[in-house]
């Protein structure tokens, strides 16, 4: 499986930090995938403590919430395992990791002003896409190499006060001293039991100002090295000492070396460095400024793989922190890039001699070179569009006042199909019937697809035309104005996108997907790709609608069998959010014809 797409963000785990990241991302409307391998720090933990609202859920739970919480927002989640990540600054890359089954690779050429920064790459060799890294991996707790220690770790074998410290109130609890921190940990427990043991182990013995102040609050002090823990019916019971002496004990609190899960990084040029506390290193983490920002940019952190003392809920208070810093780099970037854009388009128009205004042309119902490219689709719309009866006025005014009825009708994002489809193809000349809001054209141009999008609606080629020129692909893009039902765009094309030509209103559907077969070229492909079932969410009065099956589309385009092949017949389906954030199945009915 490849995965072509250049997302806004890719966030590196998904544990608070990265989930919490994500939902503010995703609630930017920006396009965010989130990739973690299901190997939470705090697995072991029973529990999560000292997160208000949710004190005491377990780990598993608090995830399980959060994931649902982020697809609402259209977060894509990946259960996969981050291998490496590397820069596409120096040049062209490939849109996709190797595609499947020989398929010809797709890449992004130098010149179709692609924003990606970053190529991250999965255990599987795919390859995502993406203009940010957010990293949350958090750490690995190296433990001190004790029998029967590892298996507790979690459960009696503890760390953290604030996590755990509620849950040994009152018990006998150990502190295994390896390293200058036993003192301190030893003091803290101290408020929560009065039985509180230091076992020297492999530190050696304790300054005599720390000596002292353990002994003035009643703690034991005991030494020689320990050789394992005692357990008896699945708990703690005892710490056992070279010596052969077991000491009675409920509980033991170690301090392992914190490892930052970041060897993927290296080939971004980061790597972690000491996590000092005190003088004292205890374990390395990834270095940021307060926003989570590293020494490379467009990368973030937050969480344990850059402050290894965050609790869960400080974890996700910086994912959020660092979600917001880049969100506003983006921001900064997307309208750069529009400035640019919009300079260059004055600076055209001024050489040309000639205003060129993006306006729908009143005479000829076409829209006039909306992307600043050559002047040719004047040309092509006076051929289509010259008749008075061009536009039906009424399908015209219907589909321009559901887009003008909301600041945005449609995600942004492009249509999956169509990257699942076109992702693996070398990019040519493709048309797109019913562009929308253009964020399939948007995504067709970032591959290196040179693009003729098509609508009857001038509210949506206008807000189109705009998302083409935030973009920076403009010069890849030529939009034309046409009522499928009475006019289709001349010329043909190796790629023709039929996406859900499915309207209230009257119209002839079979006439416009014969249409779309006859404008393929040869070895061209049409996609057509249609409802197969009203949404969960729709009224219950459409339930009863009956959809063309795939086999019964075929039999609609009543295609030469001698010069087509069927490449795809199926009901794929795939999981969206509802206008009201409810989640559900879509079974969607798909189309791939090539013509001989």
């Amino acid at each position: 499986m490849t995965y072509p797409v250049v997302h806004d963000v890719v966030v590196v785990g998904g544990g608070a930090a990265g989930l919490s990241g994500a939902l503010a991302l995703g609630r930017f409307r920006r396009d965010v995938v989130v990739v973690d391998g299901g190997a939470p720090r705090n697995a072991p933990a029973d529990h999560v403590h000292n997160f208000l609202t949710n004190e005491g859920v377990p780990p598993a739970t608090l995830y399980a919430t959060g994931r649902a919480e982020v697809a609402r927002y259209g977060v894509t989640l990946l259960d996969a395992t981050v291998t490496a990540a590397h820069p596409l600054d120096d040049g062209p890359a490939t849109t996709g990791a190797g595609p499947a089954d020989g398929a010809p690779e797709s890449t992004r050429p130098a010149d179709s002003a692609g924003p990606a920064r970053f190529a991250v790459t999965l255990a599987d060799g795919s390859v995502l896409h993406a203009r940010r890294l957010l990293v949350t991996t958090g750490l690995v707790d190296d433990l001190p190499d004790i029998p029967g220690l590892a298996g507790r770790w979690g459960r009696d074998v503890l760390h953290c006060p604030y996590c755990h410290g509620w849950e040994v109130r009152d018990q006998a609890v150990g502190v295994l001293a390896t390293g200058p921190m036993a003192a301190h940990q030893a003091l803290l427990f101290r408020q929560l039991t009065d039985d509180v043991v230091v076992f020297t182990h492999t530190a050696g013995p304790l300054p005599a100002d720390e000596a002292e102040r353990l002994a003035a609050r009643g703690v034991t002090v005991v030494d020689g090295e320990v050789a394992e823990l005692e357990v008896t019916a699945d708990r703690l019971t005892g710490v056992r000492l070279r010596s052969g002496r077991v000491v009675p004990r409920e509980a033991l609190v170690v301090a392992p070396r914190f490892g930052a899960r970041a060897a993927f990084l290296a080939g971004l040029g980061l790597t972690p460095e000491d996590f000092v506390v005190g003088g004292h290193a205890f374990g390395d983490r990834v270095a940021a400024d307060a926003t989570g920002a590293t020494g490379v940019p467009g990368v973030w952190v937050a969480g344990n793989v850059t402050d290894p003392q965050a609790t869960v809920i400080a974890a996700a208070a910086a994912g959020l922190k660092a979600a917001a810093a880049l969100n506003a780099d983006l921001i900064a970037e997307d309208t750069d890039r529009a400035v640019a854009a919009r300079r260059t388009a004055a600076a055209e128009q001024t050489g040309a001699g000639h205003e060129r205004t993006g306006a729908v042309d009143d005479r000829t119902g076409a829209v006039v070179d909306r992307t600043g490219a050559d002047d040719h689709s004047d040309e092509q719309a006076g051929a289509n569009s010259e008749r008075a009866d061009a536009v039906d006025e009424a399908t015209a005014r219907h589909w321009d006042e559901l887009y003008r009825g909301r600041e945005r009708y449609w995600s942004g994002r492009p249509n999956p199909h169509l990257v699942d489809v076109a992702g693996t193809l070398p990019p040519g000349t493709a048309l797109d019937l019913g562009c929308g809001e253009g964020g399939d054209a948007v995504w067709l141009a970032r591959q290196g697809w040179r693009v003729t999008a098509v609508d009857v609606s001038t509210a949506a080629l206008d807000r189109s035309a705009a998302a083409v020129t935030a973009a920076g692909v403009a010069a890849l893009v030529d939009f034309q104005r046409h009522d499928l039902a009475r006019t289709f765009p001349t010329g043909v094309f190796d790629l023709v996108s039929a996406q859900f030509l499915q309207s209230p209103l009257e119209f002839p559907r079979t006439e416009v997907l014969r249409a779309a077969a006859r404008a393929v070229a040869p070895g061209g492909r049409l996609l057509v790709v249609e409802h197969g079932a009203v949404p969960p969410w729709g009224n219950a009065a459409h339930h009863h609608t009956r959809f063309p099956t795939p086999q019964e589309t075929l039999a609609d385009l009543d295609l030469d069998p001698d010069g087509w092949d069927v490449e795809r017949l199926d009901a794929p389906q795939r999981q969206a959010t509802g206008p009201d954030g409810q989640t559900g199945t879509l079974v969607d009915h798909l189309v791939l014809v090539r013509r001989r």
